[in-house]
């Protein structure tokens, strides 16, 4: 029966997203609330994903079991819950000014059934927080985690919309993040500032990476930019490539230009200068 039983992907705060067996074939939809096995105890969570595709998604080892949908009263407490959570984000901020501590606090999970608080930090280094998750445990009574973030995580936490006005794509459906360099936004003929290539979280924009593989392929079937092309004994510069239109303009010496396919590029009447 586990065997066969179906994968479902669920998604808790955060946009934190973990696979799960319905061993109990309980038919979920996608955008119910289910109660799931959590390390210790249970957490909740609403289903972003079932089926199929959730077998392309899944990696290897064990997959925790989903327990149950959600009650009308276990959807009262989540509620209950993100009012604690509201509360012992502001609890632990004043904390940590009393503490004197260099962290920035970004953001409180509790586990549904109440075992555990997670707290989200950012900070430039390590921090001795060991005085402070003892005060937190013996306000809260119980199990307390401290977990220092990057500022990647910390704008997917948070959440908000892009320089291109859509949800940020770590919120919408990034799971991991990728190396990014700056030698893929001049791969892709970007202006190489700071302010038009970052985004909310002040590191390279994730797009950069996922689309960089398209431009690498329309970009192989043109010379490289810059070559010499000569064409009726008239020598010109490839400038500048249109991926939208997939046509590469030549600046010719004599002040004109020209818009060329990439077959233009391969009927011989070119002669590349490096």
């Amino acid at each position: 029966m586990a065997k066969n039983s179906k994968l479902v992907e669920v998604v808790f705060k955060g946009e934190r997203k973990v696979i799960y067996r319905d061993r109990n074939d309980l038919d979920i939809d996608e955008g119910e609330y289910v109660v799931v096995e959590a390390e210790r105890g249970q957490d909740m969570g609403k289903a972003s994903l079932v089926g199929a595709l959730v077998r392309l998604k899944k990696g290897k080892g064990e997959t925790k079991s989903i327990i149950r949908k959600a009650r009308e009263n276990d959807l009262e407490m989540l509620k209950k819950n993100e009012e604690k959570e509201k509360s012992a984000f502001q609890v632990c901020r004043e904390k940590i000014k009393y503490y004197k501590l260099e962290m920035k606090l970004v953001d409180v999970e509790m586990q549904f059934d109440g075992s555990k608080i997670t707290f989200f930090f950012t900070a430039a280094q390590r921090v001795d927080f060991r005085e402070l998750v003892k005060d937190l445990a013996s306000v809260y009574r119980t199990r307390i985690e401290l977990r220092q973030i990057g500022v990647r995580d910390e704008a997917k936490r948070i959440s908000g919309c892009g320089i291109c006005g859509r949800k940020q794509c770590c919120n919408a459906f990034l799971n991991e993040f990728e190396q990014i360099t700056t030698q893929m936004a001049k791969d892709q003929q970007l202006a190489l500032n700071p302010t038009k290539i970052s985004g909310n979280c002040g590191r390279l924009l994730c797009c950069l990476r996922y689309e960089n593989d398209m431009y690498a392929e329309i970009f192989a079937q043109f010379p490289p930019l810059g070559s010499k092309i000569t064409i009726s004994k008239k020598q010109g510069t490839l400038n500048y490539i249109n991926i939208f239109e997939n046509k590469g303009l030549v600046h010719f010496g004599d002040g004109s230009q020209q818009w060329l396919a990439p077959e233009d590029f391969k009927k011989g009447s070119f002669e590349y200068a490096s």
